[in-house]
């Protein structure tokens, strides 16, 4: 039988395997980044970008009931030109989540007509996108606009048709 010599690779041969320098350099950027931490810390100051950002309010509310009337509001501190705004801010603070977020469409509401009053309010609360369109065509969007009451004006007398 004839034997074959199989080449095998010589392990002297071998070269190691040596890091790139992107590996080299991430230690040293990350001895930089926590030597500029330190020396924020070790002062006592506070940089703009430590303080935290502030949850704005910045509204308009738009309500159409026979006639078109428009306001402004923000709060933090209450301003704006709504007739009410210190009132409209805490209204907004108790039940704006629930009131300006979107309807749940497999919600049952009475089918109780509450008026032709309409009101959209878009802007920014707490910091967060609104585009809210509110109504008075059933039960639940009734209860959504008394939830804003102050925000939207409140509604007497009966319903016009």
């Amino acid at each position: 039988m004839d034997h074959q010599r199989i080449a095998r690779p010589n392990i002297t041969d071998r070269r190691r395997h040596r890091p790139g320098p992107l590996l080299l350099a991430a230690p040293l950027a990350l001895v930089a980044v926590l030597a500029g931490c330190a020396s924020d810390s070790d002062s006592g100051t506070v940089t703009p970008q430590d303080a935290p950002s502030p949850a704005t309010t910045d509204l308009t509310i738009k309500v159409k009931d026979g006639k078109t009337t428009t306001w402004t509001l923000t709060c933090d501190p209450a301003g704006g030109n709504h007739p009410d705004a210190e009132t409209a801010c805490a209204a907004l603070e108790k039940n704006g989540t629930q009131a300006l977020g979107t309807p749940a469409t497999d919600q049952m509401c009475t089918q109780i007509f509450g008026g032709d009053q309409t009101a959209t309010i878009t802007g920014t609360w707490k910091g967060k996108a609104v585009n809210a369109s509110l109504s008075r065509r059933d039960g639940c969007e009734v209860a959504r606009w008394e939830q804003l009451d102050p925000l939207l004006p409140k509604v007497s007398g009966a319903p016009t048709q």
